[in-house]
């Protein structure tokens, strides 16, 4: 005799099939209507990420990774000098060391990479520390909306495209003859759009040519933060 988990399984399988079949006899739903909506919030860049590097070369492996040592340690001691928690913040970046081959596969010198990443709010002290730090050059500059103005600009305009999905679904629903609606389900999307500028790359002839105290210029420039709200409602 089939014991009880057996006796279980088998009408947990009965009542599965029993109820998938009646899914199939019933009706599809009436008055529902898909929806979407969105709002939009202009706002202006207030995040600025940069990174300084430099490049050395030479024969022996050991002499090129010191001397970018010393150009990472005399930038990060200068750059360390600025730091304010949320407004400037400083960190390394990529640091590395290669080897030259010639044509027939043989080491022939050494190409080393340093790179320290500035990045914060306060645009124009990180513009200003550009100009202090003599040991890496420019090698990028992005801009974005910092996480703090995001989330706060999305709740604002969240607000705005849910006042709207409620508008267009009691619009909706009226026109169709309808006294109401009730919302079946709902998704609420966030991004970021808006002019996408790749960050700006500066060669090493571009980098020698500027002046060591020249301190750089900023200009964020503005984004776009959408907030999309689609799903179905139910007209009663």
């Amino acid at each position: 005799m089939p014991n009880a988990s057996t006796r279980l399984l088998a009408a947990l399988t009965l009542a599965a099939a029993g109820t998938a079949a009646l899914a199939d006899t019933l009706p599809p739903p009436q008055g529902v209507v898909s929806l979407t909506s969105s709002a939009t919030a202009e706002v202006t860049k207030d995040l600025l990420t940069l990174s300084l590097a430099t490049t050395k070369e030479g024969q022996d492996a050991a002499s090129v990774q010191s001397q970018l040592k010393q150009a990472l340690d005399a930038a990060l001691a200068e750059a360390k000098k600025s730091v304010k928690p949320g407004q400037l913040d400083v960190q390394t970046g990529n640091f590395s060391l290669q080897p030259r081959y010639t044509n027939k596969g043989v080491i022939n010198g050494w190409l080393g990479t340093a790179e320290l990443i500035v990045e914060g709010r306060d645009m124009q002290g990180i513009g200003q520390l550009t100009g202090r730090i003599t040991t890496l050059t420019i090698s990028g500059v992005s801009y974005n909306i910092s996480r703090e103005l995001r989330e706060k600009t999305e709740g604002e305009v969240a607000a705005q495209a849910i006042a709207r999905y409620r508008a267009k679904a009691a619009d909706y629903a009226k026109q169709f003859g309808y006294a109401g609606y009730a919302v079946r389900e709902v998704n609420v999307q966030s991004n970021e759009v808006g002019p996408i500028r790749p960050m700006a790359q500066y060669s090493r002839a571009m980098a020698a040519s500027v002046s060591s105290d020249a301190a750089l210029a900023v200009e964020p420039g503005r984004g776009n933060v959408t907030i999309t709200v689609n799903g179905t409602v139910q007209m009663k």
